[in-house]
């Protein structure tokens, strides 16, 4: 490991970090114009305090705080290492709480998680994450929205200015000063009869469905 990595390991270090970060993204959302399409369903849901689980790809966390608008918390699914403890702190400067991950296993509680959605909260899921691969569905999502029949909510971001970093997820870095854009997708609700042997299928529908939605916020902005 190298002094860098050991580094970021300090707590201190992180909170640091996390807040510089927070500033950059609130200079972000200040200096762009951020449109939002097709947010009906998800707006009628939290107006009537009914739970969903809002899907996104782990690259595109940056500007999460500013499609989620609600007072009502978004509970995000984190890993418990060290970058999951850094998203936590940046986490904690908007509406949103991270829900760690345990490392040995890499699956949560899944009784918090029911819970969470049985007293009607919400709840955030990279299913391609914490480690990948990306832009894959794991089929962790896919079992929860079976056992709870929560609805999933798919969500595409994409804007004119930006780079990606040379991480697993090619974290999308966006620039002040740009054009961004929020699609939502319609609802995903998976049948309680679903069998082991169909989850493979609606894996592949919720990436495909995910992957829309950016294509959809790309085509707006001409990129």
């Amino acid at each position: 490991m190298n002094f860098k990595k050991k580094l970021f390991k300090f707590s201190i270090i992180q909170k640091i970090l996390a807040y510089v970060g927070y500033l950059y993204i609130l200079f972000v959302g200040t200096t762009s114009k951020i449109e939002v399409k097709n947010e009906g369903y998800s707006k009628k849901m939290l107006d009537e305090k009914k739970p969903f689980i809002l899907a996104f790809w782990h690259g595109q966390l940056m500007m999460i705080g500013y499609v989620w608008k609600s007072r009502s918390v978004l509970n995000m699914l984190a890993s418990s290492h060290s970058d999951g403890r850094f998203g936590a702190y940046i986490a904690s400067h908007f509406n949103l709480k991270n829900i760690s991950i345990e490392a040995k296993n890499k699956s949560p509680s899944l009784r918090q998680i029911f819970k969470i959605l049985n007293e009607g909260h919400y709840l955030g899921v990279t299913p391609d994450g914490p480690r990948g691969p990306k832009h894959k569905v794991s089929e962790g999502i896919i079992k929860i929205a079976i056992n709870s029949q929560v609805p999933i909510i798919p969500l595409g971001f994409a804007s004119n200015n930006n780079f990606k970093l040379k991480s697993w997820d090619s974290f999308l870095i966006t620039y002040p000063f740009s054009k961004c854009k929020f699609v939502w997708g319609d609802p995903i609700i998976i049948p309680s009869s679903t069998k082991d042997s169909e989850i493979e299928k609606y894996k592949l529908y919720l990436e495909e469905k995910i992957n829309y939605c950016i294509n959809d916020a790309k085509s707006k902005l001409n990129v």
